[in-house]
């Protein structure tokens, strides 16, 4: 199997929202991380991460998560999805 090639910020919070795009019940969870305060956002994401890891989550969902954690992105993330 050839290995996927790692994305970058931009190409991973594409990616994220055009996901949600598809799918409302992952745009509303979206609004819910990105919403959080940083602190609480990044501990919340590590239990996420941990858990990932445990059942060998592939690298890319790995980045997206952590990804998620930097407050530019989640308001980049929370602004192009808008309110509930």
């Amino acid at each position: 199997m050839t290995p996927l090639p790692r994305l970058g910020q931009d190409e991973l919070v594409d990616a994220v929202l055009a996901v949600a795009e598809r799918d409302p019940s992952i745009a509303r969870v979206l609004r819910e991380i990105c919403g959080l305060d940083g602190a609480v956002r990044a501990s919340a994401l590590d239990l996420v991460g941990a858990h990932l890891r445990i059942h060998s989550a592939a690298g890319d969902v790995l980045d997206c998560v952590a990804v998620l954690k930097r407050d530019e992105v989640a308001r980049r993330i929370a602004e192009r999805l808008g309110p509930a």
